[in-house]
């Protein structure tokens, strides 16, 4: 294939939509401390970020036995019922497909802890389109996207030039810039175009990704107005 020829996905907000369950188990979270549930504005913004973060922010401490026990209060929520409330984008599937057939290596690399990043994957049947899923470890390490990227490109022995990390939050961007890999936003998901403005690439819907991961390989594409545009 034309373009990069290793593909790094986020996982919630980039191949699947899993916001109705993340949601649903903060706030079941924040009712059982007595904190008060946000609006999905605001919800909405912690569909991507470690949730370590999202519930220090949300109950506006940095105690970390509150933290913690926030975390353990949605997982007693999201591990049996809130990981199923979720869905994949229409379009993936097929963009997926195509990828693989041209040779691309594909991986999953997200800040959810890997084994509910594993479940959800293997409950869409997506697996079989992954080299492997790397994810952040129940206890927090590796919940830094650009040090969980860092781990992924050593471990596989991935050179960042032959790379590129997609991704619907800032966060997927700051991390491929940390490692000096090339970064596409998509719009579908949780981010902004204004948050997405570093990207390489900015890409409004999955049928248009393929197009845009070849559009990589363009020296012309290497100048700013290019490079934020959408597909």
């Amino acid at each position: 294939m034309t373009g990069p020829t290793t593909l790094l996905f986020d996982l919630d907000g980039t191949l699947t939509d899993n916001y109705a369950g993340i949601a649903a188990s903060i706030g079941h979270a924040l009712s059982r401390l007595g904190a008060a549930v946000p609006g999905e504005t605001t919800l909405r913004g912690c569909v991507g970020p470690p949730l370590r973060e999202s519930f220090g922010r949300l109950l506006v401490t940095a105690d970390p036995a509150r933290i913690e026990l926030a975390i353990a209060l949605y997982r007693e929520r999201y591990s049996s019922i809130g990981w199923r409330e979720n869905l994949v984008y229409e379009g993936i599937d097929r963009a997926l497909e195509e990828l693989g057939s041209r040779g691309a290596r594909m991986f999953i690399c997200t800040a959810k802890p890997l084994p509910f990043a594993r479940r959800i994957v293997e409950n869409f049947g997506l697996d079989r389109h992954f080299e492997d899923i790397y994810g952040a470890e129940l206890d927090g390490r590796r919940d830094d996207k650009s040090q969980l990227l860092a781990h992924l490109l050593a471990r596989e022995g991935i050179a960042p030039a032959d790379a590129v990390m997609i991704g619907d939050r800032a966060g997927d961007v700051n991390a491929a810039r940390a490692n000096g890999v090339a970064a596409v936003g998509v719009l579908w998901g949780y981010g902004s175009r204004e948050e997405l403005v570093s990207a390489d690439r900015i890409v409004e819907s999955p049928g248009d990704l393929v197009a845009t991961l070849d559009g990589l390989a363009d020296p012309a594409a290497g100048d700013g107005a290019a490079r934020h545009s959408s597909a």
